[in-house]
């Protein structure tokens, strides 16, 4: 039987992919572009909400209670954990990095 995944955001993950967001759509002038990554990004989530744990785990140089996964978003990489709080397990969203980002010390 699959588990089910509750579904979290982190302020940070909401701040980074603002700022992303902000950035196509104004300094680059697409809108267009901006509107395309939001909808890839939730869909690229959700898909992966049925079964988060079923992907490799990010290796990691810290010692973490509970690993990070990743998930590719056309340039970006949508970081995320899975907890378990009182019986129920969530997708917690933590991190929206450029692939280009040095990411040593951001995760």
């Amino acid at each position: 039987m699959q588990d089910k995944y509750s579904l979290r955001y982190l302020p940070l993950f909401k701040q980074e992919l603002d700022l992303a967001v902000t950035y196509i759509a104004f300094q680059l002038n697409d809108i267009d572009a901006a509107n395309s990554l939001l909808d890839d990004v939730e869909i690229a989530i959700r898909n992966r909400l049925n079964n988060p744990e079923s992907y490799e785990p990010v290796k990691s140089k810290k010692d973490r209670k509970n690993p990070y996964y990743r998930i590719y978003v056309n340039n970006y990489i949508v970081y995320y954990v899975v907890l378990e709080e009182d019986g129920q397990k969530i997708m917690e969203i933590r991190r929206f990095l450029h692939t280009l980002q040095n990411r040593n010390d951001e995760i």
